[in-house]
């Protein structure tokens, strides 16, 4: 076709486009929207009954699927993984070729096929019941081959792919998908998994740096810069400058944080007319702490918030053991 001078022919198609982009999220949408109706319903008492049982195994889930439920599948084993569940993807067709010797008695697994039919989970289906491996199915199909060999069929509701064509796999991934979620959830839940063992397999990255705490970033006890209460000012002012936190912390006799001596307190004893005498005479007073355990995205909060750089962290005796300046916030990635 040639293009009209007005480029009328491009706006027809851009039209087309869009209105392919908004079916194909309104379909994905409606399968969604279907799988809640049906989890709300028995594929939910499914769902619970397939938890009890994956909890009370003692090995790993195995997942397993071809193609794309085969990539649902990984990124399934990945979240599982992450949360709390040991978790390993089987390739149907490696399996055939040993890695069948990767599923134990113990284990628990979990095959995805929308259709149920899939040729390449024949072995590892009959391997499961042959050994009574406990087999749940995520299929569209609990009478399929699949379905039907399973101790658990989590049937999802049959939805139209978005593919205008009706072949890609589209819709139907994007059900398993958040099915495979909303089980790992469940297990997250069930096992208790928090923030701290989230932080365990997340060390690295933005992720990580905001899972850290006081104790993991902060400086210990020989950095600390310390003076005894009674100590003059022009001590602790020493104290300060041979240190880089731009604070001091004043102890009691019991070794207690009583105050600190910051930047904006030598200033306003400047501001009086400086004169050296006892520290506690310019000293904040009940200062801002932070315990071991705090996490780095509250620390940061805290330290904008009072607009202050520098924070002890104390034992659950006001006892100094650390301390953590802004700048190690901002260099572990908290933002």
């Amino acid at each position: 076709m040639t293009p009209l001078a007005d480029g009328s022919n491009d706006a027809v198609a851009e039209q087309a486009r869009r209105a392919t982009m908004l079916r194909t999220v309104r379909l994905e949408t409606e399968g969604l929207q279907a799988l809640e109706t049906a989890l709300a319903g028995e594929l939910g008492d499914r769902m619970l009954a397939a938890v009890a049982l994956i909890l009370g195994r003692s090995g790993r889930l195995i997942v397993t699927g071809m193609g794309k439920s085969g990539h649902i599948g990984r990124k399934l084993v990945a979240t599982l993984a992450s949360t709390g569940t040991p978790a390993h993807f089987v390739h149907p067709a490696e399996a055939s070729h040993g890695d069948l010797g990767m599923v134990q008695p113990e284990d628990a697994v979990i095959a995805l096929s929308w259709s149920g039919e899939a040729p390449e989970l024949a072995d590892i289906i009959a391997y499961t019941r042959r050994f009574s491996v406990p087999l749940l199915a995520i299929t569209s199909r609990e009478d399929s081959a699949l379905g039907s060999a399973a101790d658990f069929c989590l049937t999802m509701p049959r939805m139209a792919e978005a593919c205008p064509n009706g072949l890609a796999p589209t819709t139907s991934t994007t059900m398993t998908l958040a099915l495979g979620d909303a089980l790992a959830m469940c297990l997250l839940e069930a096992r208790g998994f928090s923030p701290a063992n989230f932080r365990d397999f997340h060390p690295g990255g933005k992720l990580g740096a905001r899972l850290k705490r006081a104790r993991d970033l902060m400086h210990g006890a020989v950095e600390l810069p310390l003076v005894q209460d009674g100590a003059s000012l022009s001590d602790a002012i020493m104290e300060m400058t041979s240190r880089r936190f731009g604070v001091t912390g004043i102890l009691d006799k019991d070794g207690r944080l009583i105050g600190v001596l910051t930047d904006g307190d030598l200033r306003r004893a400047f501001q009086r007319g400086f004169k050296d005498g006892p520290v506690a005479a310019a000293m904040t007073q009940k200062p801002l702490t932070a315990t071991p355990e705090a996490l780095a995205p509250d620390l940061l909060g805290l330290m904008n918030e009072a607009r202050i750089t520098s924070l002890f962290v104390v034992a659950d005796d006001r006892r100094p053991v650390g301390i953590l300046h802004l700048h190690d916030l901002l260099r572990a990635g908290v933002m």
